[in-house]
């Protein structure tokens, strides 16, 4: 018996032991740290309190954003129509968004751009910036945004070229982004000229420091979704959107003597630290295959971690290295943040086809890293037919939100969600006792009258005074500025 595999005995047996008791505490007690099922204002015993949120949505008569009342937008970015400095027109498919303070009360805005594939089959691929250019047969990569005036100035430029797909990712404390390849192309495929599936670093504010790109192969090779920071024991956790198996959720443990700070990850060695995907087990010690087990809130898992035996996938996608019971799935593993000192991160939904437990809308759990516990903190049920999810809009019916995608952690309490799931899409908020609220609604068609399609959002996040909350339409590409009477949501 290796030694993992002794620590992973003994890990179990003490949260079975505590687990007995404390989870039957939570699912009986309940607690105001655990989000209930949405949608809408839900039964707290409390329905004599004020609703949750700004109220009701105003149409936009653009026909770009419906906000709250006395709250506004303006489009700091627009696929096609707005300019980098060298001239070319901005990216499409906005994505994953980082932000930072930059010179003189500027804002510093990171924007995954998720592009797939060869450059000619895009109308507004990443420019290949010289010097920037991972692979220049790639259409994807990042483009940067300095905010001045609260957006009364913009100027934007190429920050990565020539990658795949990127689409979350996440900030570190040392003030860099990582963004994320959530494609896994070999050399050779799709006209591919490098190996793709690999995290790279950005530095907003030094665009010397991000020339001569090199991905960061110790942590890993796979179809990357997001990735956050533990800033306390350095570690980093990553998830992981695919499907046939379904993906897992990784955590890389930097190698003895490292020290974190800007650039240190691209001088890593390819095995450098320890990639491991979570495995996880019951109160009762009974391991646990997939996320979608889970079909109650306050529900909790202890969490082991297993070495993944071939990061670099050389021969076999990472997920497809673990025989059946040695580690846990998730159907769409998507955006994460930190906040309350552990991992906030989100399973966008499983269908009946996709997963083997119960069908969901979403879920967002919360993993604990100091107790190495894994709480389930948000769950949608399974809307029962594609109107009850939001297909089409009535004023008199608040829209169900479903597919919770992006996530990010509100200066004013609780979460804010980007919605990507069907019918139209909200960025909506949950407070922390449950309730979810409304907060924008995507009124860009880009279908037909009778046929309409709303694209999803991305890229939320808000500036580090909180008095702007930024986010993307990803198609056509459009990045926004939110403003508004933000208050405590309790």
């Amino acid at each position: 018996m290796s030694t993992s595999e002794v620590h992973t005995d003994l890990s179990r047996r003490g949260f079975v032991q505590a687990g007995a008791v404390a989870g039957a505490g939570v699912a009986l007690a309940g607690s105001t740290a655990v989000l209930s099922s949405a949608p809408g204002a839900l039964a707290t015993g409390r329905e004599d309190e004020r609703q949750p949120g700004y109220g009701p949505l105003v149409p936009d008569p653009d026909g770009i954003l419906s906000l709250p009342a006395g709250f506004s937008y303006r489009i700091l970015t627009r696929a096609g129509h707005t300019r980098l400095d060298s001239g070319e027109a901005t990216p499409e498919r906005h994505d994953g968004t980082g932000a930072f303070p930059g010179p003189l009360g500027t804002e510093l805005l990171v924007v995954n751009h998720e592009l797939k594939g060869p450059r000619s089959g895009w109308a507004h691929p990443v420019p290949p910036a010289p010097g920037l250019v991972y692979d220049p047969a790639a259409s994807g990569g990042c483009t940067v945004v300095e905010v001045a005036d609260g957006g009364a100035h913009v100027t934007e430029w190429v920050g990565l070229a020539g990658t795949s797909t990127n689409c979350a990712g996440g900030t570190t404390p040392w003030g860099t982004w990582l963004t994320c390849e959530e494609n896994s192309d070999r050399a050779g495929e799709r006209g591919m000229t490098r190996d793709h599936g690999y995290v790279f670093e950005v530095d907003p504010g030094d665009r010397a420091a991000n020339r001569d790109p090199r991905p960061v192969k110790a942590l890993g090779r796979f179809d990357h979704e997001a990735v956050v920071v533990d800033p306390g024991r350095g570690h980093l956790y990553l998830t992981e959107d695919a499907a046939g198996p379904n993906g897992l959720f990784y955590r890389w443990t930097p190698p003895p003597g490292f020290r974190h700070g800007r650039g240190a990850l691209r001088t890593l060695a390819e095995d450098a630290g320890r990639l491991q995907a979570f495995r996880c087990f019951d109160s009762r010690g009974r391991f646990v295959d997939d996320l979608s087990r889970a079909g109650r809130i306050g529900t909790v898992y202890g969490v082991d971690w297993v070495d993944v035996p071939d990061r670099d996938a050389r021969r076999t996608p990472v997920r497809r290295q673990f025989a059946d019971g040695r580690v846990t799935r998730a159907r769409k593993l998507e955006g994460m943040w930190w906040g309350e000192g552990g991992v906030f991160l989100v399973s966008s939904y499983a269908r009946a086809e996709d997963s083997p437990g119960t069908p969901h809308d979403g879920q967002v759990w919360f993993y604990q890293p100091r107790r190495r516990t894994l709480t389930l903190r948000l769950r949608f049920g399974l809307a029962p037919s594609p109107a009850g999810a939001g297909l089409t809009h009535r004023p008199d019916r608040p829209d169900r939100p479903d597919g919770p995608d992006s996530i990010t952690v509100s200066p004013y309490g609780g979460l804010i969600i980007a919605e990507d799931g069907r019918g139209h899409q909200h960025l909506f908020g949950a407070t922390d006792d449950g309730r979810t609220y409304p907060l924008a609604r995507n009124e860009v068609n880009t279908g037909t009258a009778a046929e309409p399609e709303y694209s999803e959002f991305a890229g939320v996040v808000f500036s580090g005074d909180g008095r702007t909350l930024y986010a993307s339409i990803q198609r056509p590409g459009i990045l926004l500025a939110i403003t508004g009477p933000w208050r405590r949501q309790k």
